[in-house]
């Protein structure tokens, strides 16, 4: 059983980006489609595709590389908020990651988006994970 498949996902992202693979399957849930699309609209993957039916759904993620395999698109990822400690922001005190250069993903009433929306909707929830 496992405990935390957002940190599942995370990571398969990250071992497969070093491993410079193409794609990676991630079994799929509402909150990883999510991240996905997230991960899309900030140019870190360069698509992804939900397959299969009922509990056999999975997310195919299309890694993205610079010119050629060496210049990774993501260089860090990271899940912030676990199961045994639960981290929340407010919209005053959002986190900015590397300064702005990149993304924290946060869970709000509003659904997943990233820290620049919640600030923008003014908006705070759990800060899910760190992508730069």
């Amino acid at each position: 059983m496992m405990s935390d498949p957002i940190a599942d996902m995370l990571t398969r992202i990250r071992n497969a980006n070093t491993a410079k693979h193409d794609t990676v399957d991630i079994p799929a849930s509402k909150m990883k489609e999510s991240i996905a699309k997230i991960l899309f609209d900030e140019g870190y993957i360069k698509s992804y595709e939900i397959t299969g039916e009922g509990v056999n759904r999975t997310i195919k993620v299309t890694l993205k590389y610079g010119q050629d395999k060496n210049q990774k698109t993501i260089s860090g990822i990271k899940r912030i908020s676990k199961p045994g400690l639960r981290v929340y922001a407010n919209a005053e005190n959002m986190p900015k990651v590397l300064g702005g250069l990149g993304v924290a993903i946060v869970s709000t009433n509003k659904g997943v988006i990233t820290d620049k929306e919640a600030r923008a909707l003014n908006v705070g929830g759990e800060v899910l994970a760190f992508v730069w």
